[in-house]
């Protein structure tokens, strides 16, 4: 991987493109530390150097921002609303004929459900906005902190409202940070936001564990935990470039006096087919009972079972419910993001076939047999990946968020894997050696 990198910065077009990508990363963290309008910037220092970071209800999506959603910056909504509306629009796509057959119009409709994706993530990212400007002026954003409901001293309309369009504002311009990057620079551009979110609370949450260890000033604790997360990168590199090749074989046609087909090639399926979109869900529905007992402030007992149960991490009934959701994800996302029959009926069309397996309706259902035998391996591992770092780094004090747990992992190992592959297909294209030099 350094490899790639030194030989890209020696090729002029590449070197411009990798120096253009760190200058949006360097425009995006810098506006991750800029505080909104109307927010007392002394208030969330106070309450973020009493706290730090653990608050469990908000944990995800701070970590998807890059610390910026405690720190109520201009970017405190981050990258959320644009994968929250990506994902609605997948799934509306099964739903609603319209969106499918824009799907399947190539470039054209695919551009027209991105501008779809584009008002829905500033729907999203107003409603997100109301909802954290609410949050900060009631105190429930830091809980327990003495100085947290004066973290929006001025409760005017006026206020609130200039607070919500300049967070929904810096939504719209991380959005078009990522298309800028790629479009102009390396990689998917709203992957590289998030891996770089993701990855800037590495050190603080590492040298947290350090402080908060007891064995040699707490230089054990801080081994194990770097041992412990390059195992499970190791792992997630060997699963996430697992696949399951399937043969297809193209019968010759002619056409004219020329013979078409006749080539062989393959469907490659992985192991992990949904990616971390299963884990994401799973995290979202679980902060939900968390969020209706802190927002209804009741004391009952339904209350009170659920903060026991249902807000830390570390509990049996949680990681049950969490590892059975995931389970449940993987399984649908896949059946929606994967059409065997379509795939079937792609193949007859073009004369291509599986060798020993009937072309159309065979063809589906071994096709779908295959898909459900990986998933279930895809499935488990993902909930291992997910569940593992949650329960070795409870006894470090670290939450269900910390950088080595299984969402970051699988992010950032992911959009790693992603951006060299760019990064080397281009140099090959650049530096092609032919039979004569």
């Amino acid at each position: 991987m350094l490899t790639a990198f030194a030989r890209a910065f020696k090729t002029p077009d590449l070197r411009k493109k990798l120096l253009f990508t760190l200058g949006i990363i360097v425009l995006y963290r810098l506006g991750s530390h800029i505080p909104v309008p109307g927010v007392s910037y002394k208030n969330v220092q106070i309450c973020v150097d009493q706290m730090g970071s653990s608050n469990s209800l908000f944990g995800l999506v701070n970590m998807f921002s890059g610390g910026a959603l405690l720190q109520i910056t201009i970017f405190a909504l981050g990258i959320m609303p644009y994968i929250t509306a990506s994902i609605i629009l997948q799934l509306l796509t099964v739903v609603i004929p319209k969106l499918e057959n824009l799907k399947k119009e190539g470039q054209a409709g695919t551009a027209k459900i991105t501008q779809y994706t584009r008002y829905l993530t500033v729907a999203l990212a107003i409603l997100q906005g109301t909802g954290l400007v609410a949050t900060a002026r009631t105190g429930a954003l830091f809980g327990s902190c003495p100085v947290a409901r004066e973290i929006v001293p001025n409760h005017s309309i006026f206020t609130t409202i200039t607070m919500v369009l300049t967070m929904t504002a810096g939504t719209c311009v991380v959005m078009w940070l990522g298309e800028l990057i790629t479009d102009r620079g390396i990689g998917n551009g709203m992957s590289i936001l998030m891996f770089i979110s993701i990855a800037a609370g590495f050190v603080g949450a590492l040298w947290t564990i350090k402080l908060q260890g007891k064995i040699a000033d707490g230089w054990v604790e801080f081994a194990v935990v770097i041992l412990v997360g390059l195992a499970m990168v190791a792992l997630v590199v060997f699963v996430e470039q697992a696949q399951r090749r399937i043969p297809v074989q193209y019968a010759k046609r002619m056409i004219g006096r020329r013979a078409y087909g006749g080539t062989s090639t393959y469907i490659p399926l992985k192991v992990n087919q949904a990616g971390v979109i299963p884990v994401i869900f799973a995290s979202s529905l679980l902060y939900i009972p968390a969020l209706i007992v802190q927002f209804s402030g009741s004391t009952a007992g339904w209350a009170t079972w659920i903060q026991k149960h249902f807000v830390k991490g570390d509990h049996p009934y949680y990681i049950a419910a969490y590892f059975l959701l995931i389970v449940f994800f993987a399984f649908f996302y896949v059946a929606i993001s994967f059409n065997p029959e379509e795939v079937a009926d792609n193949m007859k069309k073009y004369g291509g076939f599986i060798p020993g397996i009937r072309a159309g309706r065979p063809t589906a259902e071994y096709l779908s047999y295959v898909l459900n035998r990986i998933t279930w391996p895809g499935s488990l591992y993902l909930g291992l990946i997910a569940l593992v770092p949650t329960m070795a780094l409870a006894g470090f004090g670290a939450n269900q968020n910390f950088p080595f747990g299984g969402t970051s992992i699988l992010i950032i190992v992911g959009v790693g894997l992603e951006t060299v592959k760019q990064i080397e297909s281009q140099l090959q294209q650049r530096n092609y050696e032919g039979f004569l030099r």
